[in-house]
């Protein structure tokens, strides 16, 4: 086991090394294609000085983790069904920036045709586990290690999860550094869960991912010289929902991915409140624009946040009980 926890760090440090590297040839190139972000007028008054930023960040955290991942856990196919899962989430992201940024249509893919798309890649993936990993149906409840086995209705059930995850990061994706620094604990807790259950080479992965968040941050923390984008959340998530499926650990997600619960709640909260009352429950959502109207600091949210996520982590994993895939 040792030498794998090794090779997870070494991954973790080349995609730190190529995050860094690619900072500062992609930022400039994409100044020069001039894919600033766009301001939602409705937001806050301090993020009109964003307004120009590149985005489309997440091309160096896919590649950070697709670079260290190839050189690391070489061809196995767990992991390189993790990095095609990032890959296509994060098409969906560079194309719905893409369509934002430098078509110039502030709407971006329509939300039937994004749901799509991620119904198809979360089908493909599916059956992918099912009939070619012989991963089985079974989930794990955390805590208790009951296992249920939800048949015909796991795919269905992985697809949703694949399309909860993307969009609840992409909704966490607001303030400088919170989508990246929440990630790399929640990549770092899935390491440890395959480090648990034996999945040696999706560990690799997941240290791979940790890192690239880490080395993205660099450039994306306070105040951040590039976005991610929709192709960087997009691709994070994708990434995370493809782990937890593979370590049977779609359960414990809610608690280890907690702040995306959270983010993801006080958006639904908040339209079922307007819709149904006609009142806001919260200043804005998601919940981090709450706290930046209420006179927070961007860097005090995104450390309140990261601490959160952190204590999330910790109770996820003392209540994951893992077993390997068969």
């Amino acid at each position: 086991m040792q030498g794998y926890v090794i090779n997870t760090l070494i991954a973790a440090v080349i995609a730190i090394v190529v995050s860094a590297l690619m900072g500062p040839l992609m930022i400039p190139f994409l100044q020069r294609l001039k894919v600033g972000q766009n301001i939602r007028e409705e937001g806050p008054q301090r993020h009109y000085a964003k307004a120009g930023t590149p985005t489309m960040g997440g091309i160096i955290v896919i590649t950070a983790v697709m670079v260290a991942t190839f050189i690391m856990a070489g061809t196995s196919s767990q992991a390189l069904s993790a990095v095609f899962v990032m890959i296509a989430f994060g098409a969906i992201g560079f194309w719905d920036d893409y369509i934002k940024v430098v078509l110039k249509r502030s709407l971006g893919l329509r939300a039937r045709e994004k749901l799509l798309l991620q119904l198809l890649i979360g089908l493909l993936f599916g059956l992918l586990l099912v009939y070619y990993f012989n991963r089985g149906t079974e989930i794990i409840i955390p805590f208790s290690g009951t296992i249920i086995d939800l048949g015909y209705i796991y795919i269905p059930f992985l697809i949703l999860v694949l399309i909860a995850t993307s969009n609840a990061v992409n909704l966490t994706d607001g303030l400088d550094g919170l989508a990246s620094g929440v990630t790399f604990f929640v990549a770092l807790a899935y390491a440890m869960v395959c480090l648990m259950i034996s999945n040696y080479q999706l560990t690799v992965f997941c240290g791979a991912l940790a890192g690239a968040c880490i080395g993205f941050l660099i450039f994306n923390h306070y105040p951040a010289r590039v976005f991610m984008g929709d192709t960087g959340s997009m691709a994070l998530g994708g990434a995370i929902a493809a782990v937890a499926a593979l370590s049977r650990s779609e359960i414990a997600l809610l608690i280890i991915g907690g702040v995306y619960v959270i983010e993801a709640l006080s958006v639904i909260i908040q339209v079922v409140s307007f819709q149904t009352t006609g009142k806001r429950v919260f200043l804005m959502s998601p919940l981090h624009h709450h706290f930046e109207l209420r006179g927070w600091s961007e860097t005090r949210i995104v450390k309140v946040f990261s601490v959160i996520s952190l204590l999330f982590v910790i109770v996820g994993l003392l209540g994951f009980k893992g077993i390997g895939i068969r």
